[in-house]
């Protein structure tokens, strides 16, 4: 059975027509990408009714998630990649062992994390940009999401090396099965007692900002649990096996070397989260939170972005293992197109939208809140395709191995683009630079991304001519 699965999906990845592999694969890692982001979304509004300092909260410990990751983004990014070309090069056995060496490495490393972090939660939220008003309830957040460490970390490196596979439903399945469930959890563990009557006639546990925190971590633990199925059921093309467990050296670079770039970006994402929110907290809490709306709100385009483009990178890698070129420069053109169309239409909805959206999660009415909020959403969201182009070349170099040039573009936007004008547009614009910061970083990241998407595509031409000089050999 797993080796006529196996088949089938390779079969898939070289001669499906490009116009339907890549939503097939897209779309279900969209539609994970939405779920993880609706959630979000729900932990913020729910815990928003707790007040402005509860809000702020939420925010700064989105950058402890975006840490935590970090493990994941390292081996898991890598090993997808590389296991997309050894499939694609039918080296089965290789992509096995490559699969069980990154889990259980990543498991491993998730638990050291769990232990560190609460030995230090304290200076640790303060570190991550929390203040006096609200380093209690970071506190009471982080403690909860510690212990699903090893989970999330797991859940990351099974997600990815599904869709490296081409079994993008599996990991739909496995991260929207717990996305879903924290919706209903989160009412449930906050609310009660003193932070209200409950929720649907039912009587909470009344936990506040710590019960969010436990909902988050039970979804994410369940979610783990999802995703090993395939692989415990043998319906997957790759198999895990602690026997398989091998560090070579070849593995490593190569796993390290593609992983990296994720791990720089989502590295650069949690320095930049924190810049921004220390230097928000410089000026007031209400920044802070305007902050946290806004960054939960545009986590909606940013899924659909980062899933359209997660989708695609394994038919890159694929296609460009089995020497598949023009399959490489198609593929290409397409999502770049579909990518830019997309960006603009969502972007135009959210700028006439951004007021009520953020007024939802604005429970106290708070004007300083609600402006700044609005102004950080509507300027992103006018930059939003300079995103999507970012985004789509970041996984196309990802996919096809080359790790220069997957780095320079990973850690653009939120890295060494993006932390100077965290740092330099409030000393002139004051709360306005604070808002504006992340669309000022973007204007720029288009003299990078633009001559990088040209680049792409010689270098698809020069392997392409590389290939037939090889075949005509023979």
């Amino acid at each position: 059975m797993a080796r006529q699965v196996s088949a089938e999906k390779k079969q898939m990845m070289l001669t499906e027509d490009i116009r339907t592999l890549v939503p097939k694969m897209a779309v279900p890692t969209i539609v994970a990408q939405l779920i993880t982001t609706v959630y979000n979304l729900v932990d913020a509004y729910f815990v928003s009714t707790l007040g402005t300092n509860a809000t702020a909260a939420v925010g700064v410990n989105s950058s402890l998630e975006r840490t935590i990751t970090l493990i994941g983004s390292l081996i898991g990014a890598g090993a997808c990649s590389y296991i997309a070309r050894l499939l694609g090069s039918k080296r089965d056995e290789d992509a096995n062992r490559v699969l069980s060496t990154s889990l259980f490495s990543a498991l491993g490393l998730g638990i050291l994390f769990m232990l560190v972090g609460r030995l230090c939660i304290q200076p640790m939220v303060y570190l991550l940009g929390a203040d006096e008003n609200c380093a209690a309830y970071s506190i009471q957040y982080a403690t909860y999401v510690l212990y699903a460490a090893p989970f999330m970390v797991g859940s990351f490196i099974l997600n990815m090396c599904l869709r490296s596979e081409g079994s993008a439903m599996f990991s739909m399945i496995g991260m929207g099965f717990g996305g879903v469930l924290n919706c209903f959890l989160d009412p449930l563990f906050i609310y009660g007692g003193e932070y209200g009557p409950g929720i649907f006639g039912i009587q909470g546990l009344g936990l506040g900002v710590a019960g969010a925190s436990m909902a988050t971590a039970i979804s994410k633990t369940i979610s783990f649990c999802i995703l090993c199925w395939p692989y415990l059921r043998h319906r997957s093309s790759v198999t895990i096996s602690l026997r398989k467990f091998k560090l070579v050296m070849e593995d490593v670079r190569e796993v390290l070397a593609i992983g990296s770039t994720s791990f720089f970006r989502s590295a650069f994402s949690v320095v930049a989260n924190v810049t921004i929110n220390r230097v928000a907290r410089g000026y007031s809490t209400a920044a802070l939170a305007a902050l946290s709306v806004a960054n939960r709100v545009l986590e909606f385009p940013f899924a659909i972005i980062l899933g359209f483009g997660q989708g695609y990178q394994p038919i890159a890698g694929f296609n460009w293992g089995a020497e598949q070129t023009k399959r490489v420069r198609d593929s290409l053109k397409f999502v770049i197109q579909v990518s830019l169309i997309g960006a603009i239409g969502i972007g135009a909805v959210l700028v006439l939208l951004a007021a009520p959206i953020v007024g939802i999660f604005n429970k106290q009415a708070d004007a300083e809140v609600l402006r700044l909020g609005v102004l950080c959403i509507r300027l992103q969201c006018v930059m939003l395709f300079s995103h999507a182009l970012n985004s789509i070349i970041n996984m196309f170099y990802a996919g096809i191995g080359k790790a220069k040039y997957a780095l320079a573009m990973s850690t653009a936007r939120q890295g060494y683009v993006f932390i100077p004008v965290a740092i330099i547009a409030p000393i002139f614009l004051k709360e306005v630079g604070i808002a504006s910061a992340q669309a000022i970083a973007d204007v720029v990241c288009l003299f990078i991304a633009v001559p990088l998407a040209l680049k792409a595509f010689r270098m698809i031409d020069e392997e392409e001519k590389k290939v037939s000089q090889e075949e005509a050999s023979k």
